[in-house]
């Protein structure tokens, strides 16, 4: 009997150390666990706080972008107005040089038909008194020394003024032509009358201008006197043949350019406004 008593004695000690034991291993895992749980649950703290940065800087990199579209956007429906109004500022650049080819057809024609009506006013002089042709857009009737004036004088002869009268004729039937008269003469310096060349030069031209105004009508506001000494010769001042040729007179028709200059003068605008 007694022995049975320490017998159940010690297996009740047995039994409560074990137990003991037990409850205490189990403790202990269970702080494992709670401390691998609070690790854990500063981790997923951490990442949601990571994230939440993340989703902060992509609201912010995506609302930038938005501003990029929008601008971009902007951009093209201002580019989109500058290219329209450079599309009409082109337009009205070709309309200009349309026109301003049409004038010029139309100026080259006019100066042929007055060439061709002033070779046939004066088809009755000889080509060694003078002479019609075009140069830079304008006729030129050009009239030797000996057909228009005595050598070294500025007063215009009997057949000068005959060719003068025709010549008149032609220029009062074409209202819109600029007359300039230009006054020739060889290098030989003058040694009568006159100071030097310049002086002669210019006084055949004025006197040409005189007769054309005076006798024979011709509006005075489309005509010009001008000399040019010997200074533009046509041919060379070392024979006398080449001198000649040089004691000249030249009247330069031209029909008026109002028109035309206009229409040059007339500057391509250019924008500087996009649409707003």
């Amino acid at each position: 009997m007694k022995s049975t008593f320490f017998y159940l004695l010690a297996s009740a000690i047995v039994i409560t150390f074990f137990t003991s034991c037990v409850s205490t291993k189990k403790y202990e895992e269970a702080l494992t666990r709670e401390a691998a749980l609070s690790v854990r649950a500063d981790q997923l703290l951490n990442e949601i706080q990571q994230l939440k940065g993340q989703i902060t800087n992509m609201e912010r990199e995506n609302a930038r972008l938005i501003q990029q579209i929008d601008d971009a956007m902007r951009q093209a429906a201002n580019a989109s107005g500058q290219a329209n109004l450079t599309q009409q500022q082109l337009e009205a650049e070709q309309k200009r040089l349309w026109e301003l080819r049409r004038l010029l057809d139309q100026q080259r024609q006019a100066v042929e038909n007055l060439r061709e009506k002033m070779a046939n006013a004066l088809v009755g002089f000889n080509s060694n008194e003078l002479t019609v042709f075009t140069k830079n857009g304008r006729v030129y009737v050009s009239l030797q020394e000996s057909l228009l004036f005595p050598s070294g004088s500025a007063v215009v002869n009997t057949k000068g003024r005959e060719a003068l009268g025709t010549l008149a004729q032609v220029l009062n039937a074409n209202p819109d032509i600029n007359v300039v008269v230009e006054g020739h003469t060889d290098s030989i310096p003058i040694r009568r009358s006159f100071e030097d060349n310049w002086a002669l030069s210019v006084a055949r031209a004025t006197s040409i201008v005189r007769l054309l105004t005076n006798t024979y009508n011709v509006d005075p506001v489309r005509v010009t006197a001008s000399g040019r000494s010997y200074f533009e010769p046509v041919d060379t001042n070392s024979t006398a043949e080449g001198r000649q040729r040089n004691r000249r007179t030249e009247i330069i028709l031209a029909p008026k350019l109002d028109q035309l200059m206009q229409l040059l003068q007339q500057q391509p605008q250019t924008g500087t406004q996009g649409t707003q």
